[in-house]
């Protein structure tokens, strides 16, 4: 792919790192994926740990992250492979590399700093700026801008009560509308201040977290069809491992989290029937082990040094044996 030598603007710190390398156990001449390349943090730390001959795919929505990474992984030279690709269609990265099987991977499913600390990309109730948070604003999906001015009261109590787990949705969602029909919404400050005003005073002064905080996680998680994504990935990733590959899964809020944890936990089960069926007709195969009964928080050491980390789980899954 056609790169950039983009300097990045500060180091990024890549969310349970130590806890990654030492689960995945990247070995000379394997072959990893980073589904969630970002400023490739994970993906050199990696190719690092691998040694000689390892090699690495890394994917992600967002070109500029892309061009941040080129810079990080310039020392690799040609280990390390860039894909301007959602994780969910991870399998065209695979074919064109021709790699029929690989030996580990990670998803870091957090909004970045690049996201995060860039007003442009409206992903921030903190900083003003257009109402986008568009992973991928070349990919021709609508900004969150036509969500909160176009999507119905019904849509929007689901975004943001299933999206968002939002308590007031509906609260909220009557307020948007009835400020939308006065005028147009279309930064990002001017929702935050929509939200803010349907929190009850007692409730904003208690409250750890900004009143906007599950509005806006739910609208991103809308505009980039992010559990979508995730399900597809988790479904078919299985078949693309070698036996004993692990998968790292780094998530950050509730939702996510259940996903990883039922797929994890479905892909170990040998058979799917009902308890009482007699006979096993569904032909479900074993494919995963679990390997993290309990997600894996960071340290308070790295709270204390990334405060981003704080909501962060890792869970870890790994490819069985194929039986005979």
């Amino acid at each position: 792919m056609e790169t950039k030598n983009t300097t990045p603007e500060k180091v990024h710190t890549s969310v349970l790192l130590k806890e990654v390398i030492d689960w995945i156990a990247p070995k000379p001449g394997g072959l990893y994926l980073d589904g969630t390349l970002g400023m490739g943090g994970h993906s050199s730390a990696i190719l690092e740990a691998a040694g000689e001959g390892a090699q690495l795919i890394g994917l992600d929505r967002d070109e500029q992250a892309l061009d941040l990474a080129e810079v990080r992984l310039a020392p690799f030279e040609d280990r390390a492979h860039r894909f301007h690709l959602a994780f969910s269609k991870f399998e065209e990265a695979l074919n064109e590399m021709g790699w029929e099987k690989i030996d580990g991977v990670i998803l870091d499913l957090g909004v970045s700093s690049l996201h995060l600390d860039r007003a442009e990309r409206g992903f921030s109730f903190a900083k003003d700026g257009p109402l986008d948070m568009r992973m991928d604003p070349s990919g021709g999906m609508p900004p969150a801008s036509s969500i909160v001015n176009k999507a119905s009261y019904s849509d929007l109590v689901r975004i943001i009560k299933m999206y968002g787990e939002e308590p007031l949705g509906s609260k909220i969602a009557s307020a948007i509308i009835k400020a939308r029909e006065i005028k147009k919404i279309t930064t990002t400050l001017e929702l935050a201040a929509i939200v803010s005003k349907t929190y009850p005073a007692k409730r904003r002064a208690l409250s750890r977290t900004h009143p906007a905080t599950r509005t806006f996680q739910g609208l991103r998680i809308a505009v980039n069809s992010e559990l979508e994504e995730l399900k597809k990935f988790l479904h078919r990733i299985p078949e693309r491992l070698n036996p004993g590959a692990r998968v790292a899964v780094i998530s950050f809020h509730s939702l996510e989290d259940r996903i990883v944890k039922r797929s994890f936990r479905d892909e170990s089960k040998e058979c799917d029937c009902l308890p009482m069926q007699p006979v096993c007709t569904c032909g479900n195969k074993q494919r995963m082990n679990v390997l993290t009964k309990k997600p894996i928080l960071p340290t308070e050491e790295e709270m204390e040094v990334n405060p981003r980390s704080r909501s962060a789980k890792l869970r870890v899954a790994e490819r069985s044996q194929e039986k005979k």
